[in-house]
This record gives structure tokens, C-alpha cells and sequence, in this order.
């Protein structure tokens, strides 16, 4: 009875242990501007109906708001910002946000579908309805180191998409495209279905490994089985003109406005590695080659390592200290993956593409 007892004292006491151990559930307003901010989209002037529960000069109220007209987020009166942010909606706005397909395809209904198409893990259970079985996704509330395993997963699946490319040219010299523009067959620009208007992407040819990065200012292809239209010169660039098509995979960088390839004035977002420990002035989505990264916080952090384009990873276990920095400078083009964490050792991976001007 001794060891009886003993025991259950012993597995009562590593409850709370265990359970602070666990990563809190995301609040539905910081889930949603985590989700927002890895995509790097600008808001648009709009006469959206704000929620009533998000007002003017709260935390997140452009974003949601501009989420809201974009239908993003569904058209409800009040968002519920402080609530737990619950797995089917984190999976819906992870899908609505990467733009996966059009809007009228991407509801609560077609999640069990979407997990077939990108599968992101083990959420869906069968349900008995009325008439037949049905199925649907698990509601639970999700916590921020999970909302961020299940961006990291879509997006590699979607970066290694393979897609359908086609040119088109003359034909269409001159006229206007879907957004209002003038289309030039010479310049760097595509057409696409659903991402949004003025996106940068990078487009590589999976034949040869060459890679573009084009505007999108038109919607398009409407033919089945495509999912892009490259202008001339973007076409040109990585496959020869006579081809006509092409396949390739897709990187959505975010609007050309906020990471241009060449600006000085691509916005660092402040980034959160815990509740208290953010990185001042942020990673950028892309960073001219020969221009320096600096690294710096108001609270300790350590720099764990960096894997480099070619998959080269080196570890450099470097603890910075407030008002201390470090600076990095990019030796090559491609994608650079950082690992940084806290002294609770809490983790956060954070991208950036180098590109060349």
C-alpha cells in the first residue's frame, strides 16, 4: 500500500511539470497574425465592416480587417480574437493564406479534402450523420509551436509542387491585364489563378534547375492542367522559347512592394522567438547578396545554427545578449534557414532568400 501510495504522490507531481511543458494555446488573433505575417502581403485601402470585437487601434485590426475583405477570414460579426485558436480554423486560414485555390473551394467543408491534397497530419475523424457517415477535422485548440510545424509542412509541400507553365506572348502584346495593367511580353511578369495581385514568385524550371523570379499581374491559364502564364522574358529565361511549356515548381516571396529583390526598403518584421523575446527590426522574406543580416533582441537569445542553399548546416550555438548583435552576410544566393531559441529553449526556424541584383 506504501508503494501504492508513493507512486500516485510521484505521477501527481510530474503533472504540472508535463503540463507546463506544453506550448499555451494560440489566441485566434495572435494564431491569425503569426499565419498573416509569414506571408508578406500588403494591406489595401478598403471599406470593410471591421469585427466589432476588433476595433480601430487594437492589436491586428489592419490585418484582420483587410483578412475580412479578402475573405480570408469569414464575413461574422465579431472574430473572437481572445479565444483559443481551434485546428480547423488554424488548417482553413493556413490554405485561405497560401492560396492554394480559389476561395469559393477553400471552406470548413473542403478541409478533409485539402488534408488528402496537402496532408499535414492525422485530423480528420469519421463522424455518423443522419444519413451517412461523414467526415471532419478534429476541433482542438492548437498552440504556437504547432500553428508554426504546420506552416514549415505546407510550405515545403507547396515549394515542391510540380506545376504546369506555359508562355504567352504577342498575342496578348498590349492589352490589358486582369489587374489594370498593360501587358508587356518583355518584362518579368505571370499570370496566375489565385495568388494575389503583384506577388513575386519564383519560378524554377524542374528540367534544367534554372529559376526566374516574375510579378504576378494577370490572372490565368485557363486551361486544365496549368497553373501559370509566363511572359516572354520570364519564359525565355529558363526554358527555350520553341518548348512553349514547361514544369515547374512555385516559391511565393510575398508582394513586390514589401520584398522587392532590390530594395532598401523591404520592411524586417518584428520577430517573436518567445512571448517576451523578439528580434529588433526582424529577417526579411528576401536580402540583396553582399548585405549584411543583423541579429539583435532586447533579451537573450542564441543563434543556433544556419543551414545554408546548398544544405550545408553549421552550428553555431551564439548567445546574444541585449545590446549586443550579430551580423551575417550571405555568401551565395538561395534560401538560408535559421535556428534561434531562448534560454527556456523554445525554438523558432526563420527563412530568407538571398538574391542577386
Amino acid at each position: 500500500m506504501r508503494r501504492l501510495i508513493l507512486g500516485l504522490f510521484l505521477a501527481l507531481s510530474v503533472l504540472p511539470s508535463l503540463a507546463a511543458a506544453q506550448s499555451p494555446a494560440l489566441t485566434r488573433r495572435d494564431g491569425f497574425l503569426l499565419l498573416w505575417n509569414s506571408i508578406h502581403r500588403k494591406i489595401e485601402d478598403n471599406r470593410e465592416k471591421p469585427f466589432t470585437d476588433v476595433p480601430k487601434g487594437s492589436s491586428g485590426f489592419d490585418e484582420i480587417t483587410y483578412a475580412k475583405y479578402r475573405g480570408i477570414l469569414d464575413d461574422d460579426e465579431n472574430f473572437h480574437p481572445d479565444n483559443p485558436l481551434l485546428l480547423s480554423d488554424a488548417l482553413l486560414w493556413l490554405y485561405r493564406t497560401r492560396s492554394v485555390d480559389d476561395l469559393s473551394r477553400l471552406a470548413v467543408n473542403d478541409l478533409p479534402a485539402l488534408l488528402l491534397r496537402y496532408p499535414l497530419g492525422e485530423f480528420v475523424e469519421r463522424v455518423a450523420g443522419e444519413k451517412r457517415d461523414e467526415t471532419r477535422v478534429i476541433s482542438r485548440p492548437v498552440s504556437e509551436d504547432e500553428l508554426l510545424s504546420l506552416m514549415r509542412k505546407i510550405d515545403d509541400l507547396l515549394v515542391h509542387e510540380d506545376h504546369e507553365v506555359s508562355l504567352y506572348g504577342e498575342k496578348f502584346q498590349g492589352k490589358g491585364t486582369a489587374f489594370g495593367e498593360t501587358f508587356d511580353m518583355n518584362a518579368f511578369t505571370a499570370a496566375h489563378r489565385t495568388f494575389p495581385y503583384n506577388t513575386l514568385v519564383k519560378v524554377t524550371n524542374i528540367a534544367n534547375g534554372k529559376s526566374v523570379t516574375v510579378r504576378i499581374n494577370d490572372r490565368g491559364p485557363y486551361v486544365e492542367g496549368r497553373d501559370m502564364d509566363l511572359s516572354v522574358a520570364g519564359f525565355t529565361a529558363i526554358e527555350d522559347r520553341s518548348k512553349g511549356v514547361l514544369r515547374a515548381t512555385f516559391q511565393r516571396l510575398g508582394d513586390a512592394t514589401l520584398v522587392g529583390q532590390c530594395s532598401d526598403s523591404d520592411p524586417r518584421r518584428a520577430i517573436r522567438i518567445t512571448k517576451d523575446v523578439r528580434l529588433i527590426g526582424g529577417v526579411p522574406a528576401t536580402l540583396p547578396l553582399g548585405k549584411d543580416l543583423v541579429f539583435r533582441s532586447t533579451r537573450a537569445f542564441v543563434l543556433r545554427s544556419v543551414r545554408y542553399p546548398d544544405g550545408t548546416v553549421t552550428s553555431l550555438e551564439d548567445w546574444i545578449l541585449p545590446g549586443e548583435s550579430h551580423p551575417f552576410t550571405p555568401s551565395v544566393q538561395g534560401e538560408y534557414l535559421f535556428t534561434l531559441g531562448s534560454k527556456e529553449g523554445r525554438k523558432r526556424e526563420l527563412r530568407m532568400v538571398v538574391v542577386s541584383c
